[in-house]
């Protein structure tokens, strides 16, 4: 299970970057649109040509995503240089496709592959980094990388004797690649036919199945994220070969433009889109944090609000819940259940009324990719869309004041003589981060370093630590023993983190948008004074 949080967690290194190449696209489809712009962004005028360009930018990811998944996942899985396991992964990916190209033109006929068609025009093939080789769309790049990682974590440490010496480290890594990925890409030119028509299979399935499957799916997207798994859900539907074979965000922006001119219902024009929805992100968390704030005593409401705004927005704008939804889930978790059904609910009840699209980045996402490119032909959906929404607020603002109130939940500022609510400023930060109730840790004036110190002082120094990475929002770390872990109260303290998830010898420490950072400051102290 460690390994399978971790592996999801490192999913989410290349996620995040499809965001803002989502924006640009989006951006970039509203401003080549005459019937928008006028005449200015007709085809073969210099604004269509200025914009074109950008969109083909924009384009980067969608294009690559296999070798951005296979450079992306060691960066988060490897336990020791993940910069030379993300060059190792790049280049077993490399001969793998090399591999391939070089059997199936070697054997084009026992494989029934050919190249001499021209891969654009035979489904299942596909040039990647200039390189003709079958499609295994993002599988492959995941698969692949994840057998080079684990070679680098074996084996990029191992001492060679002195007269090999010169292929030690990152050399030797490519060297077992080298001889790993020759049968690995002769067993997948006989295998990956088979799977490619389950694939198919699971794309009908997935398609045909109607409102329950849209509610299942969004329910388990949100139920699952406290365990990490929700990576599993949403990226090999949204960026994988789930339910269209180069993901559903790439299907999305390469038609977009069709759907904003057509007149047709954005359901009969994308089906599949209920999959792109996020409304629970911005509706509910609205609906959530106005129930928190208005059963915080009077005294304390500045507290909570200072609190509340930042994490409110962060999961309105940007479509990241986790800093608002973690303030909640560790005191209820049947709350966050609650909050899962309702979001579940609306979003299935917003597609039985025509709406899909690329809603998961928040307000961002509705403007730039929905709501402006599209308005024209489809205002009426998205005004629909508005009205469940704010129904939804309301749903979510007074149930879960019922409840906070029914069972006096002890959510932070609800106990008046509390302390401790309250987002403190940088000088504040700087004079208090990184000590401990013995006051024996001193400031080093940079927050992330301060942060590391402090969690690293909590989870029991850096023989306790076993190995660390991250998601969007947690550090998550395997500690050697987790009785030497302070509890939630002492990552929490003056916000230090939002809370604290231990599970075996498995921690997760509640950081924010800012874990990346704290991560890097974190391993550069764990492995100070260790030689690669």
């Amino acid at each position: 299970m460690n390994a399978i949080k971790r592996f999801g967690s490192a999913m989410i290194v290349p996620v995040l970057m499809f965001a803002f190449f989502g924006i640009v696209l989006g951006f970039a489809t509203l401003f080549k649109n005459p019937a928008i712009m006028g005449s200015i962004a007709e085809d073969g005028t210099t604004w269509f040509r200025i914009w074109s360009v950008i969109e083909s930018g924009g384009w980067v990811i969608f294009d690559h995503m296999e070798i951005v998944f296979a450079v992306g996942l060691p960066l988060s899985l490897a336990k020791k240089a993940p910069g030379h396991a993300a060059l190792a992964a790049l280049m077993g990916y490399l001969m793998f496709n090399t591999f391939i190209n070089a059997i199936l033109t070697q054997w084009p006929h026992t494989f029934g592959a050919n190249f001499e068609k021209g891969v654009e025009n035979v489904t299942g093939l596909k040039a990647i980094a200039g390189i003709e080789t079958l499609d295994t769309n993002i599988l492959g790049g995941i698969i692949i990388s994840s057998i080079v990682t684990w070679i680098h974590n074996r084996f990029y440490s191992k001492k060679l004797p002195e007269m090999l010496g010169v292929f030690q480290g990152l050399t030797f890594v490519v060297t077992i690649s080298f001889i790993v990925m020759l049968p690995i890409a002769l067993i997948t030119c006989i295998v990956w036919p088979t799977i490619q028509g389950g694939i198919s299979s699971l794309q009908g399935f997935i398609i045909g199945s109607g409102y329950i499957g849209v509610w299942l799916y969004h329910f388990l997207e949100r139920v699952l994220i406290p365990t990490g798994l929700h990576h599993f859900i949403y990226a090999p539907i949204e960026v994988g070969p789930v339910v269209v074979n180069h993901g559903l965000k790439a299907e999305w922006f390469a038609h977009v433009n069709e759907f904003a001119t057509s007149t047709k219902s954005l359901k009969e024009q994308f089906p599949y889109g209920f999959m792109l929805q996020g409304n629970g992100k911005v509706f509910g968390s609205i609906g959530i944090a106005l129930a928190m704030y208005s059963t915080t005593p009077k005294e304390n409401k500045k507290k909570i609000a200072a609190l509340l705004i930042p994490a409110t927005l962060t999961a309105v704008v940007v479509g990241i819940t986790e800093p608002l939804e973690f303030t909640f889930l560790f005191i209820a978790p049947y709350l966050f259940v609650l909050h899962a059904l309702l979001a579940a609910t609306m979003d299935t009840l917003m597609y039985g009324f025509g709406l899909v699209g690329n809603f998961g980045g928040g307000l961002l996402d509705f403007f730039a990719t929905n709501w402006i490119p599209l308005a024209q032909n489809h205002w009426l959906t998205y005004v629909i869309q508005i009205i469940i929404g704010l129904v939804f607020t309301a749903i979510y603002y007074f149930l879960f004041r019922f409840l906070i109130l029914k069972f006096n939940i002890p959510l932070p500022g609800r106990k008046k003589d509390e302390e401790d609510v309250k987002l403190y400023s940088k000088n504040d930060y700087k004079s208090k981060k990184g000590s401990d109730d013995k006051g024996n840790a001193t400031s080093t004036g940079n927050e992330y370093e301060d942060k590391a110190n402090y969690y690293l002082e909590g989870l029991g120094g850096k023989e306790n630590i076993k190995d660390v990475t991250n998601c969007t929002t947690r550090l998550r770390l395997t500690v050697n023993d987790i009785d030497k872990v302070e509890d939630s109260g002492y990552f929490t303290h003056n916000q230090m983190a939002h809370g604290l998830v231990k599970s075996g010898k498995n921690v997760q420490v509640v950081v924010g948008m800012s874990v990346p950072q704290v991560r890097e400051a974190f391993e550069n102290i764990v492995n100070e004074g260790e030689q690669d």
